[in-house]
Formats: C-alpha cells, sequence, structure tokens
C-alpha cells in the first residue's frame, strides 16, 4: 500500500513487524494484530494537511505474523535486515515498527549488518497501541517520517518521543513514559520542532562508500552470555553460566570503570574460559560513561587474561556486535580488531 505526503520522488518503505503499536486489547491483555495498513491510513488522515503535505509519500509492508517484541530474536532482525538489502535501492529510507522491549537491540543489529546503507534507517514504535487514548503511536511514525525524508542522515536511528537517537547508542529507559529512550552517552541527532524535523548533523555519522552489507542468516547460532556481577558472587556460579561449549561469547558487566572482585576463583574461571577460546568483553554497569580496564588494580586482571573492553557501549550495541561478528566467523585476531573499532557510531566519546 502507498499513502500519504508528497516529498521526494521514491517513496519511504515503512516495515511492520508488531509491537505494542499495532496490537490491540483481548481478554488476556494486549496482543499482536492484523490489518495494520488500513489502521494505519486512518490514524494518518488524521494529521492536519499541511503537516500531511511535508511528509513524504510511504509503502507499507506488514508482516503475516507481527511479533511481540519481548520475543523477538536476532534472526527476526536478520529477517529485516534482508528485506531492506533486497529493496534498498526502491526506497529513499526505511522505517521498521518494533515493540519497545527489544527495539534497541533490533536497531543495533540492523546497523551492523546494514552498513554504507547511505539511506536512513528509523525504527520507532510506541508504548501505546496505534487506536488508544493519548497514544503516542501517530507522533513516533510522523516523527520517523520526517526524518526519513531529512537530507543528510544515513544511519540507523530510533525515532521516538519527538527526538531522534542514534540507533546503537539508544536504550529503552522508561517503562511507560512517552519519552520511551535515552541516549546517554551520545546526544540527540535530531528533534520535531513545532512538527518539523531538525536534524544535527554534526551529529550523525558520516559512513560513506557504497554499501558494506553484512547479513546475516536467520538461521545462524552464535551464543553469547550476559553476566553482570554482583557483590558477594561466587566463582561457581560464573563457572555455571559460562562453561558451556556452546557458549562462546561473554558480556561481563562489570562496575565502574571495569572493575571486578579480586576472587581468584571468579578471575581463574575466566582465564580458563579465555583460554578455551570464548571472547571475553567488559562493560560497565554504569549507563553513563564507560571502561577503561587497568584504572583500578582490580581491573588489571581483565587486561591481563585478554578481555576486550567494551569502551562506552551499551549493552545492547556490545551484545549484537559481538553476536554479529561472532556469525562472521571471523579469525581471532580479526575478531578482536573489528570489535575494539568503531564500526557503526556505536563507541566513542562525543566532541563539538
Amino acid at each position: 500500500m502507498e499513502a500519504a505526503g508528497t516529498q521526494g520522488s521514491a517513496p519511504v518503505l515503512i516495515l511492520y513487524a508488531g509491537g505494542t503499536i499495532g496490537m490491540r486489547e483481548s481478554e488476556r491483555g494486549l496482543v499482536p494484530a492484523d490489518d495494520f495498513a488500513a489502521r494505519l491510513e486512518r490514524a494518518m488522515s488524521s494529521i492536519p494537511p499541511a503537516r500531511q503535505a511535508r511528509l513524504p509519500r510511504y509503502t507499507l509492508w506488514e508482516s503475516s505474523a507481527p511479533i511481540d517484541s519481548s520475543s523477538a530474536t536476532p534472526a527476526d532482525w536478520s529477517r529485516l535486515a534482508e528485506h531492506i538489502a533486497a529493496v534498498h535501492e526502491q526506497y529513499a529510507g526505511f522505517i521498521v515498527l518494533h515493540g519497545t522491549d527489544t527495539l534497541a537491540w533490533c536497531a543495533c543489529s540492523l546497523a551492523f549488518q546494514l552498513q554504507g546503507l547511505g539511506k536512513p534507517v528509523i525504527v520507532t514504535g510506541s508504548q501505546k497501541p496505534l487506536e488508544a487514548d493519548d497514544s503516542d503511536a501517530l507522533g513516533n511514525i510522523e516523527t520517523a517520517l520526517a526524518f526519513s525524508a531529512t537530507p543528510g542522515l544515513s544511519e540507523v536511528c530510533v525515532g521516538f518521543g519527538g527526538r531522534l537517537l542514534r540507533g546503537t547508542r539508544a536504550r529503552k529507559w522508561y517503562t511507560h513514559d512517552a519519552i520511551g529512550f535515552e541516549s546517554p552517552n551520545w546526544p540527540p541527532l535530531g528533534e520535531m520542532v513545532e512538527h518539523v524535523a531538525v536534524l544535527y548533523p554534526s551529529r550523525c555519522h558520516q559512513d560513506r562508500g557504497a554499501p558494506r552489507f553484512e547479513l546475516i542468516p536467520p538461521q545462524a547460532r552464535s551464543p553469547i552470555v550476559r553476566v553482570p556481577l554482583w557483590p558477594g558472587m561466587q566463582g561457581e556460579a560464573l563457572e555455571r553460566l559460562i562453561d558451556d561449549d556452546a557458549v562462546t561469547g561473554v558480556l561481563l558487566e562489570c562496575w565502574g570503570s571495569g572493575n571486578l572482585p579480586e576472587d581468584p576463583t571468579i578471575i581463574g574461571v575466566l582465564a580458563q574460559a579465555s583460554a578455551s577460546g570464548k571472547t571475553l568483553v567488559a562493560l560497565s554497569q554504569c549507563p553513563v560513561g564507560g571502561v577503561r580496564l587497568g584504572t583500578y588494580a582490580s581491573g588489571a586482571h581483565l587486561v591481563d587474561l585478554g578481555v576486550l573492553a567494551a569502551d562506552d557501549m551499551t549493552v545492547e550495541a556490545a551484545g549484537s556486535k559481538l553476536t554479529h561478528l561472532k556469525a562472521l566467523s571471523l579469525s581471532t585476531d580479526e575478531l578482536r580488531r573489528r570489535f575494539l573499532t568503531p564500526l557503526a557510531g556505536e563507541s566513542g566519546a562525543f566532541t563539538r
């Protein structure tokens, strides 16, 4: 279905994958629903004509099996990336409608798979269904459409609550508030001002050159585990979590700038995991700032073990990046090099 707007020669493709934005009430609570095209068309008709005229034309692709994002997996995001890659020359940009619970994970996965796309991919959703009273859904769709037609934007973003955030920097921050997401280590790329999209180009990721798609087959398996440290953690508990041949990577959520307990059992378990070929990544449990391994003596053990520092990556970015690189079957040295190199603006301090 093609509808709405007058801007641009090529339409924007909206991919409705599922999520709260398209749900309806049931006896068991909100559930995925179909017929989203007609419902969206009715909602779009309520936008004043002058604002509609500023929006690009769009074509809607509707999933035959909308997902609840709490059940989303990397395989779902691989299929979305494949779809975008297959038709990328036909559209001016892309909007992915997705549930908020794992929306930031989706954005990160798409960013690593669609490197060099050269067009905006804006992932959005809503905290309330499209037809709900005081829903934020239509406002988020208008935000996504407005930015998808903005020159100078060519990265995967999250458009939510009137703001545009880098996809590899965004995190769901609020369970119910319409703002939804924050980007703790990178400023917003843009915002809606009186229903007009205002982009801040100096904050945008400038990825030039031909597309360098790295699509991951949906059937790919690259198991990683996420292990947050906690006070009093026992080495035996850590061993049970990571001592499995199927586990190939470990996200170790450390304290502060990259500290862990001075516990020889824990250090021994990590040493054994590293020696067995597992990729260990350290990131901070603090949402703002990043790890600096070796700042304290307790973190120096991680350096000795060859643990990779995630810098100021979010857990969504670090987890998605490690999963992505593992699926590419790279050599150990190449995986380490690429993990430590920013690929889609996911790490590195912001400087004005």
